[in-house]
């Protein structure tokens, strides 16, 4: 789940500021009359739905097929170490015994 801010809990003491053209402001205006909210209310739940889509699809890795099946087959059958892990498992564990 992700994790977004709940206005319910929280007193909000915090302020957010943007300067726009009149028209616009006009407009988002009469988008907050006509669903029935204040356009505090409209700006705050649009932004906090953008920022959740934004955040959704940055934290949130897409697989095709092929490379579900790829990904899959390595964590089921993985590859064996190749010398130069090897060599780095000896020198950490020889460290660390210090």
């Amino acid at each position: 789940m992700l994790n977004t801010p709940d206005r319910r809990e929280k007193p909000r003491n915090a302020r957010l500021e943007a300067r726009v053209p009149t028209d616009q402001k006009d407009f988002f205006q009469h988008a907050a009359v006509l669903s029935g909210r204040t356009l505090s209310e409209l700006v705050i739940e649009s932004t906090q739905a953008a920022a959740a889509k934004i955040v959704r699809e940055h934290e949130i890795i897409r697989l095709s097929r092929e490379e579900q099946l790829a990904f899959v087959s390595a964590l089921l059958a993985p590859a064996e170490p190749g010398k130069r892990l090897k060599k780095a498992v000896k020198t950490y564990r020889r460290k660390s015994e210090l």
